[in-house]
């Protein structure tokens, strides 16, 4: 019913940038917090941002000061401006979601099916 569709990811240099970008479509009513992931193999999944419908921010220790998140709620729309990227920043990024399904009473949390980003040193 709900769909997340991440793109933006990539192979890039130590130092360079990307700009990760996760579109909600389907049977939405209302998104609420929005957020980034990376997970690498054989690791747990590990929180990068997130951002409130009010676009109130928090971040990961590891990536503030270089990575923002900022939303674009007409289009439900959440983006992660990443810069000064680092070889340990190389992950496989998902997008997560809120999501107030049309026909539901509450919130459920939907996951995209993630975007490589690739830093070589």
């Amino acid at each position: 019913q709900v769909q997340l569709v991440e793109s933006g990811g990539g192979l890039v240099q130590a130092g360079g940038s990307l700009r990760l970008s996760c579109a909600a479509s389907g049977s939405i009513f209302s998104i609420n917090t929005m957020a980034w992931y990376r997970q690498v193999p054989e690791k747990q999944r590990d929180l990068v941002a997130t951002i409130t419908r009010g676009r109130t921010t928090t971040y990961a220790d590891s990536v503030k000061g270089r990575f923002t998140i900022s939303r674009d709620n007409a289009k439900n729309t959440v983006y992660l401006q990443m810069n000064n990227l680092k070889f340990e920043d190389t992950a496989v990024y998902y997008c997560y979601a809120d999501v107030w399904i049309l026909g539901k009473t509450s919130y459920s949390g939907t996951w995209g099916q993630g975007t490589q980003v690739t830093v070589s040193p």
